[in-house]
């Protein structure tokens, strides 16, 4: 009979606790935001390099041929070399910005890591912290 005796499941949660779980619930939600971002800028350089493809496909006979360029909300007609040389800028850009990203991905995995093992030393099982997609 007494091996069917529950434990006291319930964990008295400091001020300080309560600051870890806040810190580990907003450091979470940022690394999602900035995952979310990061896929959108790997898209965006995947379609960088399929316009560039694209560009390297197209034969342009006259020298007066002209791709139109979004600058802004306008589009402008720059020559073939120029939209080339401008690709090339934005996904050294856009590059550049996704290794920013991903280094604040893994400053944000490691606060989380130390924070879930603090708090798991706490709380055992009487906190979730795993995503529901991991």
């Amino acid at each position: 009979m007494s091996a069917s005796i529950a434990k006291d499941s319930e964990v008295h949660v400091t001020y300080e606790d309560q600051q870890q779980i806040n810190q580990f619930a907003r450091t979470n939600a940022r690394l999602q935001d900035m995952k979310d971002e990061l896929e959108q800028k790997k898209k965006d350089v995947q379609n960088l390099e399929d316009a560039e493809s694209e560009l390297m496909l197209l034969d342009d006979d006259g020298d007066g041929f002209l791709v139109p360029n979004l600058i802004g909300e306008v589009l402008v007609n720059c020559t073939k070399d120029v939209t080339l040389e401008r690709l090339a800028k934005r996904k050294v850009e856009l590059e550049s910005e996704i290794a920013s990203i991903e280094k604040s991905c893994n400053d944000c995995r490691d606060v989380l890591s130390g924070l879930k093992v603090q708090l798991y030393a706490k709380f055992g099982t009487n906190i979730n912290l795993e995503n529901e997609d991991d």
